[in-house]
């Protein structure tokens, strides 16, 4: 209650032009706040609410005609099940291994005492601005014998430049002390990084974790280029985005509604739309149940490798 008061008491002597920033930095957030969600809303009342009535429009947030014959579509599928097992597999997988490999990366390019350091931090950097392009890139997975391979999905990508500088920042944010107090222990360079380093680098690598969790969860393209061949390596995401496209390719057909109605074998059950905003929340749950868990790493490891970069 004297808290409360203080801060009634405070703002009453304030300024009038505190007042009216407090004004315009309360509306500005509210703004913000319904541009950011207002969309992930949407896609919530179509995905839910029945395809014909969708069609007449009007729908905002919160759906009119509830149903859950959108999903059933999707799921009716029979690889979207093991699909989605594929895809987990690969996020998990691929998290951990790009993660803990980026970390020793970044762990190497921070030690003065490695005199290549600023050679090989360049030379991963140059990497951001310039690429082999699409077809070097496909003969080279194919040399390397990794076509139709569930590993196309975690080696290419296993070191991410941004991720390193991140981590980097964050290590050479801890103090040296620490580091030179375990070599004088007798540990190693790896005891140190994995005992040391590794524990108190918690924050910045849940950072990297959602962004490369987020990567693999949401791509499609290396199956489509790598793995179209090979149904059992199919991800969730590449499911999906082949199902819109029948669904698309069969409504833009002369008979449109009759056309999609006869490939579903139940009239206008489903749209495009229906079907592109039920995939929308579908591939979206996972990255929202896991993002409350890291937000407070994830703000603390962008504060110091930001500060620190």
């Amino acid at each position: 209650m004297a808290k409360a008061k203080a801060s009634s008491n405070a703002y009453r002597h304030s300024s009038l032009g505190d007042r009216i920033f407090d004004i315009c930095n309360v509306i500005f957030m509210i703004l913000l706040v319904t541009v950011t969600l207002y969309p992930f809303l949407n896609m919530f009342a179509l995905s839910f609410n029945d395809a014909n009535d969708s069609v007449r429009g009007d729908i905002y947030i919160w759906p009119r005609e509830w149903t859950l014959r959108n999903f059933e579509y999707v799921f009716s599928e029979s690889d979207v099940f093991f699909a989605t097992f594929v895809s987990a597999a690969r996020t998990v997988i691929g998290t951990v291994v790009s993660v803990f490999c980026t970390a020793m990366l970044a762990y190497t390019v921070s030690r003065p005492e490695y005199k290549l350091r600023k050679f090989v931090s360049i030379t991963f950097i140059f990497t951001m601005y310039f690429s082999g392009g699409l077809i070097p890139g496909y003969l080279l997975i194919k040399e390397l014998n990794m076509l139709n391979s569930f590993w196309v999905y975690i080696i290419p990508g296993i070191i991410g430049v941004f991720n390193m500088i991140v981590i980097r920042s964050f290590i050479e944010a801890l103090p040296e002390g620490l580091m030179e107090s375990a070599k004088i222990d007798g540990a190693g360079d790896f005891i140190t990084f994995a005992r040391i380093v590794l524990p108190l680098t918690v924050p910045a690598l849940a950072t990297v974790s959602l962004f490369v969790a987020v990567y693999q969860w949401n791509s499609w393209f290396d199956v489509f280029l790598y793995n179209s061949s090979t149904p059992s390596l199919s991800t969730l995401q590449y499911e999906l985005m082949k199902m819109l496209s029948t669904s698309n390719t069969a409504m833009s057909s002369s008979s449109a509604a009759d056309a999609f109605a006869n490939a579903q074998g139940n009239k206008a059950t489903v749209t495009p739309t229906s079907i592109r905003a039920t995939m929308t929340i579908v591939a979206s749950v996972p990255i929202i149940i896991v993002y409350p868990f890291l937000q407070k790493y994830f703000v603390k490891g962008m504060v110091v490798g930001g500060v620190k970069g």
